[in-house]
């Protein structure tokens, strides 16, 4: 009898020690639970750039999800420039507005990340807090630091980026393309008017004059801290130096400049040009995929390396939405979204996750599909050169307006 109690007693200790050995995950279980089902509903204001007709597609294919996996409605508010949103964040903060805000979710990165973190106007630290942030590559840093500035959980990263520069194969073949940016120069002088970029107000202008400024600063790590009235006028020397010898042989003298990007790409499309920039290494297979590129439509990137970063969703302090909004951006970050994302069929994009890390079905949805047609492997693109602080690029855009527009 005293043996079956002794039994009974070890019995009990033994379950009680399993049920304290378990107690964060299970808290951290429910407390995931508890957000999904309070988001349940409710609509999710995603303030988004709206410049790329796959891209807002795809947003549209992510809101069907979240309404049936989720009970969750996504509303595209389109914007032209993050900016807008920005603004928006911060007029409602100065009316006192700290609740019921009216963006519940931003693609942001850059100079409008700093901005919202500069001035306290992110929730969070929320983004490790996401079930599926188990799933991303931290070795990649901009994962993890986004124009040089910390991320610390503000921010969840949804998509990878990095400069290429596409060319139609059939019409001008890669041996005889500019690899360097100083060689740029002398192609353009010898091809006039077959160079552009999009104006610098568009993020692909600007992307445009800080890869030059990457390659030709006698020290690129300075850019990787804040620019300042000395530092930008001596670091940016050479770059105004090579961009006046440029710009007369630009598309159209260099005193006109498509709007966008995908102005752009319909430039190289018709022939009018015979290099773009584009910040998708996907660009060429997913135009083709669509019939706006032609088959023969390719990229590369420059001898020395290309920028790269993350795109990234936060949420601002104000969000009317914030479990919802939690809930899309776990959402972007899931290996069936990632994978819809990768393909070429929807917009191409590098996926923020570590594949090793997934399951075998989960990595194999990640296989580029067997008629993919122009797009780079990893090896051709090579590893991304880091972005300069976001200081940088406001500066450039600012300087190129004050020299260049009458």
């Amino acid at each position: 009898m005293n043996r079956l109690i002794a039994l009974a007693v070890a019995a009990g200790f033994s379950a009680m020690a399993a049920l304290l050995s378990q107690p964060a995950v299970a808290e951290g279980e429910r407390d995931w639970q508890e957000t999904v089902a309070s988001a349940r509903g409710e609509t999710v204001h995603f303030n988004a750039w709206a410049g790329d007709p796959q891209t807002n597609a795809f947003i549209a294919w992510v809101g069907d999800l979240a309404r049936e996996r989720y009970g969750i409605s996504i509303r595209h508010v389109k914007l032209a420039d993050t900016a807008e949103a920005v603004t928006r964040v911060v007029t409602e903060k100065a009316a006192g507005r700290d609740k019921g805000g009216s963006v519940d979710l931003i693609w942001i990165n850059g100079p409008n990340f700093l901005s919202m973190k500069e001035k306290s106007l992110l929730f969070g630290p929320f983004a490790e807090k996401l079930p599926n942030w188990r799933h991303v590559d931290r070795t990649k840093p901009s994962n993890l630091t986004d124009f040089t500035i910390p991320v610390e959980g503000y921010a969840a990263p949804w998509r990878l980026a990095q400069v290429v520069f596409l060319y139609d194969s059939a019409r001008t073949p890669l041996a005889t393309l500019p690899k360097t940016v100083p060689a740029f120069l002398d192609w353009a002088k010898a091809h006039p008017g077959r160079l552009t970029h999009p104006h610098p107000r568009d993020f692909l202008g600007a992307t445009f004059l800080k890869q030059a400024l990457v390659e030709l600063a006698a020290d690129p790590a300075v850019l990787q801290q804040p620019a300042s009235e000395a530092t930008f006028a001596t670091v940016t020397a050479p770059l105004w130096a090579w961009y006046d010898a440029l710009r007369p042989h630009l598309w159209r003298g260099g005193q006109d400049f498509p709007v966008t990007g995908t102005a752009q790409l319909a430039m190289l499309t018709d022939g009018e040009i015979a290099l773009a920039i584009s910040f998708n290494p996907a660009d060429a297979a997913v135009g083709i995929r669509k019939g706006s590129l032609p088959e023969t439509a390719r990229v590369y990137v420059l001898d020395g390396g290309t920028i790269g970063n993350t795109s990234f969703v936060a949420i601002p302090f104000n969000a009317a939405h914030k479990a919802a909004a939690m809930v899309v951006a776990d959402l972007l970050m899931s290996p069936e979204v990632q994978a819809r994302a990768q393909d070429p069929a929807a917009i191409g994009a590098v996926t923020v996750l570590d594949l090793a890390g997934l399951s075998d079905g989960e990595r194999a949805r990640f296989a580029p599909p067997p008629d993919a047609v122009g797009l780079p492997t990893n090896a051709e693109l090579g590893t991304p050169l880091p972005e300069p602080h976001p200081s940088w690029m406001t500066r450039l855009v600012a300087e190129w307006e004050r020299r260049y527009t009458r």
